[in-house]
């Protein structure tokens, strides 16, 4: 029970690694806080996540909502022990196309500002709204998702990898300034990971994947969790500032 009785929150909590984390911190005694745009999923989620779970429809990019979600789990908790960043999305292209010495096609414009939005501004739209509440409790855990092509690059993902990129060094940033108020914060980077949407690629892409991988295999949401769930524990009560890769050995692009 190494959560026992730690509110904590997780964004895009009502599926793939957000649920993962959420039900491994159940397991450990976390009362949970999810939040998502899927109700219908979150709801489901945070059936069996225990009596004193809630779920919270909010829109991260959405300044107002998250200080309203924040707000409200003080009221009802009176407390914030940890914050998982976890919610995300993708928006795959490459930069430009071109084609006999033609442009063809490029990233749009709005697909690279909702990937920023999301996946950046989310970030600091929630962490900014929680930060105080830790501080005035003298401790906290603010724990970030980034991931191995936010360390390596990867090709098709200009938008993805910047805001990846960006939470490493907010995440760098926020250990030093937080850190002597008793906060704690990382952010763990996944490799290639079995969620509900990398399921549905073709078998033989999935087969390729994990054979780029060293361990032989692609990683499970629940291995992520088990990041998480370390570095919110006590046992990581001295790690802050790092950036922990959980991906089978596998270095993007090779």
């Amino acid at each position: 029970m190494r959560l026992k009785d730690r509110v904590c929150l997780i964004t895009g909590g009502a599926a793939g690694i957000g649920l993962a984390t959420a039900q491994r911190f159940a397991e450990e005694g976390a009362i949970v806080v999810i939040c998502d745009l899927d109700e219908a999923a979150g709801q489901a989620a945070v059936a069996d996540l225990g009596p004193e779970a809630a779920f919270y429809t909010v829109n991260v990019t959405n300044r107002q909502a998250v200080q309203a979600w924040v707000d409200d789990v003080v009221a009802r908790y009176g407390r914030i022990d940890v914050l998982v960043n976890n919610a995300g999305v993708l928006r795959d292209n490459q930069l430009v196309r071109v084609k006999d010495g033609q442009l063809v096609k490029q990233m749009p414009e709005e697909e690279f500002d909702l990937v920023i939005a999301v996946n950046l501004k989310g970030v600091f739209n929630c962490t900014q709204a929680v930060a105080p509440v830790m501080i005035n409790q003298g401790s906290g855990v603010i724990l970030n998702a980034t991931s191995i092509v936010g360390l390596d690059g990867n090709f098709g993902q200009t938008n993805y990898v910047a805001t990846k990129a960006g939470v490493i060094g907010m995440t760098k940033v926020w250990a030093r300034e937080l850190g002597r108020y008793g906060i704690r914060v990382n952010a763990v980077a996944p490799g290639f990971t079995l969620t509900e949407m990398v399921r549905q690629m073709p078998e033989k892409i999935l087969e390729g994947m994990a054979e780029r991988t060293p361990l032989r295999r692609l990683g499970e949401p629940r291995d992520i969790a088990n990041a998480y769930l370390f570095l919110a524990s006590d046992e990581a009560s001295f790690v802050s500032g790092t950036v922990l890769r959980v991906d089978g050995g596998i270095v993007v692009g090779t």
